[in-house]
């Protein structure tokens, strides 16, 4: 029978604290959260590996080390409200459950969402509620939010979704910058989100947040 428990300690151990995430709250959810229940069938013993795995066409848990240096960078607080978007089968809501006062967490695939919602549930994660809908247009009837994080690249953030963060906010992803990626968090200052390159890391472009193009005839 595997250890996963011990395996939790590993990838902690020797993908997250070497990645210079230091905050007490972020590991100890790192080691309680069975990472290897919100992964597809067949996938639990690649759980731990430091790689995206798959869920579904173009989405993907983001890779251990990426996903801690993201809550690294949110600087999430025991009293705020977060949105999570696309968190597939709930991994970085349950994550997130452990370090905020609560979670919505916003996923368009019916099948994801409705897994996600029995997980949760099943692992006592009793202050999250999990919405279906389109990923980039978030859901402002439950904002506004002290921290929004996306869970995979974006080529852009509409301006529907920035007004749903708080001022004062943190907004965190990946976006797509050349080969490599970069993951930026922005700020809300006076009204107006402005953001900052955080590490470099990659993900496939989630639904919704691609750059618009501009035709011209």
């Amino acid at each position: 029978m595997t250890d996963y428990s011990h395996r939790r300690t590993v990838m902690v151990d020797t993908q997250v604290r070497p990645s210079d995430v230091t905050r007490f709250p972020i590991i100890e959810a790192l080691l309680r959260v069975p990472r290897e229940v919100y992964v597809p069938e067949g996938l639990q013993d690649a759980a731990y590996i430091g790689e995206n795995l798959p869920l579904a066409e173009n989405r993907v848990m983001l890779e251990p080390r990426t996903f801690a240096k993201m809550l690294e960078a949110a600087d999430i607080q025991p009293g705020d409200l977060v949105l999570d978007i696309g968190p597939g089968l709930g991994y970085s809501a349950c994550v997130l459950a452990h370090l905020a006062e609560a979670v919505v967490a916003l996923e368009e695939d019916e099948d994801m969402a409705r897994e996600a919602a029995g997980l949760l549930s099943e692992h006592g994660a009793d202050n999250v509620a999990v919405i279906e809908g389109p990923l980039a247009a978030g859901l402002p009837q439950h904002g506004p939010y002290d921290v929004i994080v996306i869970e995979g690249a974006v080529e852009a953030v509409g301006d529907a979704l920035l007004a749903q963060l708080k001022e004062g906010g943190r907004i965190v992803a990946p976006f797509v910058d050349g080969a490599l990626g970069a993951v930026r968090v922005g700020y809300k200052l006076n009204g107006t989100v402005s953001w900052r390159f955080a590490f470099n890391a990659g993900a496939p472009v989630l639904p919704g947040f691609e750059q618009q193009k501009d035709f011209a005839l």
